[in-house]
């Protein structure tokens, strides 16, 4: 893309309605605009991470055997009278009313709606496993929305349903779940720690939340220091070897890390020597549930077992909050310069500066460097403006691509161009080749 023909609204100055630094720099960088209070529209840039982010949960949802529906916004409300949620929920729920008198809501989550879907459909045991999952827009009415896309009111989440003949399957599924969120976050650059949680207003026995350590994160958090140490890696997983599942979940929550809804200082000051103990606040990224038949029995959602017995199936909920990450990976990546995207998950690959609008060469150099990235697959963004140096450098800065080339027409006298990494600020000569080349190989890593 060339900046000249994309729609960039950058600020210079930081917005005086935003307290953190994902608010301020998502404003900044063009990347969401305020229609009302916890309601954003997501422009150009904004949007085209929060599709890089939706693509990749939706390739380790699919990884892991999950498969893809989607759910309507709105909801009717007689779902959630039947499951006895609807006068339990609170005022975080959108009540709406229809031109038929029609009592109907905004969707905050959907287990009513998904466990409405598989009763009508599945009625044998010979049908499960089975996991459903959706990427869709989601309403909670929060009393005070702050914090930019962090504590929005609209917001768009991955919720996963699984349904499972027993107690054991349906907790392979939760460890299913877990591995996968794993590989999500890694793939995003992020680490987020699995911490036991409360249940909160879904209900249900087991619960883990995925947080990512930051000072500006609503949770308190304790944990050992030994945690900080655990990488899933790209290490192969087959999601159907319930041990090797299994094994993951125990490395994974065997170091106490715990979010202060769940913290027993007893137990903390029992496992954790004193040296290894954090605390910390933390931005929460995920959540996952098993609840059992919760949903499944007021609702009779009943298959067939094998002795021909109808049961309620057991059901877990998996969520992670897609537009929320994007708020989060900018608090864990940024700079008072601006953000720093990690690779998986930059708008554009890498930015392209031309020093010299106009200049012959430069602009030769400019187009070549261009179709040349574009021919190996990736996405550049080209700062083709008659701007100063300094303004092309300062916008590339803000909105954070992980590599730029500088191209001007000194160093093209000696037939190079300028690499420089954003995270570390180091740069590198070559050729114009070479710096394609190199570019390629970061990103054949991702």
């Amino acid at each position: 893309m060339r900046l000249t023909r994309y729609f960039l609204p950058v600020l210079k100055e930081n917005p005086a309605e935003a307290q953190i630094a994902s608010h301020r720099l998502m404003l900044r960088a063009g990347m969401i605009r305020q229609a009302s209070a916890g309601i954003y529209s997501w422009l150009p840039l904004g949007f085209k991470v929060l599709s890089r982010l939706e693509q990749i949960v939706h390739e380790e949802q699919q990884r892991a055997g999950h498969i893809p529906l989607l759910m309507p916004t709105l909801q009717p409300a007689d779902l959630w009278q039947e499951s006895g949620r609807y006068n339990a929920y609170g005022p975080e729920m959108l009540r709406i009313r229809d031109r038929h008198e029609r009592d109907m809501l905004y969707g905050p989550t959907n287990e009513e709606m998904i466990t409405d879907i598989f009763r009508s459909a599945v009625s044998s045991y010979k049908e499960l496993p089975l996991t459903l999952y959706h990427i869709q827009w989601k309403f909670r009415d929060e009393v005070r929305p702050r914090f930019g896309v962090m504590r929005g009111r609209e917001f768009l989440m991955k919720d996963g349903y699984n349904f499972d003949l027993t107690m054991e399957d349906a907790l392979h599924a939760y460890n299913r779940h877990l591995v996968s969120y794993l590989r999500t976050y890694e793939r995003m650059g992020l680490q987020a720690f699995p911490m036991r949680a409360d249940t909160g207003p879904i209900g249900g026995d087991y619960s883990h939340e995925f947080l990512v350590l930051a000072p500006t994160g609503e949770s308190e958090v304790f944990y050992d220091s030994d945690a900080t140490g655990l990488r899933f890696g790209d290490r192969d997983i087959d999601f159907t070897d319930r041990a090797a599942l299994q094994q993951v979940y125990d490395d994974w929550t065997a170091i106490y890390a715990r979010t202060d809804e769940t913290h027993d200082e007893a137990v903390y000051a029992e496992r954790v020597p004193e040296e290894r103990r954090r605390t910390a606040r933390a931005i929460e990224v995920g959540q996952i549930f098993y609840f059992g038949t919760k949903y499944s029995e007021p609702m009779k959602a009943l298959v067939v077992n094998e002795q021909g017995e109808r049961v309620p199936v057991h059901m877990g909920s998996h969520g992670i909050g897609v537009s929320r990450l994007v708020g989060a990976l900018i608090e864990a990546n940024h700079d008072d310069r601006g953000i720093i995207w990690p690779e998986g998950v930059t708008p554009f690959h890498v930015g392209i500066a031309n020093l010299k609008q106009g200049d012959g060469a430069a602009d030769a150099a400019c187009d070549a460097l261009y179709a040349g990235l574009k021919a190996r697959g990736l996405d550049p963004l080209y700062d083709d403006r008659s701007e100063r140096a300094g303004a092309k450098f300062a916008t590339l800065d803000l909105i954070g691509l992980p590599w730029r080339i500088t191209v001007g027409p000194r160093g093209l006298a000696n037939g190079v161009v300028e690499l420089t990494s954003r995270r570390t600020g180091e740069s590198e000569e070559m050729s114009p080749e070479a710096a394609i080349d190199r570019v390629a190989q970061i990103y054949a890593k991702v």
